[in-house]
């Protein structure tokens, strides 16, 4: 079986969507599977990534969730390999997209998900299964925590789920989940951390609120 790992964060390095992606490769690795890896940061695509994606069984799309849906460049990406496959496709293609956000809550990326699930009618291809994953912020500092433990509890049974439906290439209702951690927690977390940013930038706090 040849799975595509499709990152689709404009990050160069450090995004949520390449600390889940790593995180599935362990459990898709389990097998003797051809794992292929794309980071698309660019709206743009060549001929040969096109064709070298239309001859794998599953493409797993990894992204942050911008404005309730997809990043801008990669829709751009998606509408070239619509067209695509379109044109080429002859075999059947599962699609799964795993969706993170910065809300707390995972049912967030609903609409961003249901977007990917019309794109695949659309393309002529077939939807396996979503996944919405809040407080996607946090993961990129739990780099060292093992999957499963703490924050990550329920982050490993989902992956895991998803892992089985890529490898069997079958289709299952989407699943939304947070992380293992308080609300307030996380919201008090998030506020340090633009308050740092602001501090970083020269800035001070009431300038947040400022209007011209």
């Amino acid at each position: 079986m040849k799975i595509a790992l499709i990152n689709g964060s404009p990050k160069i390095k450090d995004s949520a969507s390449d600390c889940i992606l790593q995180e599935l490769k362990v459990f898709l690795s389990k097998q003797d599977n051809t794992i292929i890896e794309y980071h698309f940061r660019k709206p743009q695509l060549s001929i040969k990534e096109m064709e070298n994606l239309v001859e794998c069984d599953d493409l797993v799309f990894a992204f942050p969730l911008y404005v309730d849906g997809i990043p801008s460049h990669l829709l751009n990406c998606l509408t070239k390999l619509e067209n695509y496959f379109q044109a080429v496709n002859e075999k059947e293609i599962k699609v799964y997209s795993l969706v993170n956000c910065g809300f707390y809550e995972g049912h967030q990326n609903k609409l961003a998900i249901e977007i990917m699930e019309n794109w695949c009618i659309k393309a002529g291809l077939q939807w396996g299964q979503g996944l919405g994953i809040g407080a996607g912020g946090m993961l990129p500092s739990l780099k060292n925590v093992p999957i499963g433990n703490g924050p990550k509890k329920n982050l490993k049974k989902a992956i895991n789920q998803i892992a089985n439906n890529i490898l069997k290439s079958t289709s299952e209702d989407n699943i939304f989940i947070t992380a293992n951690f308080p609300r307030v927690a996380y919201k008090f977390a998030a506020e340090m951390g633009w308050r740092q940013s602001i501090k970083g930038n020269g800035l001070k706090r009431k300038d947040l609120f400022l209007r011209k």
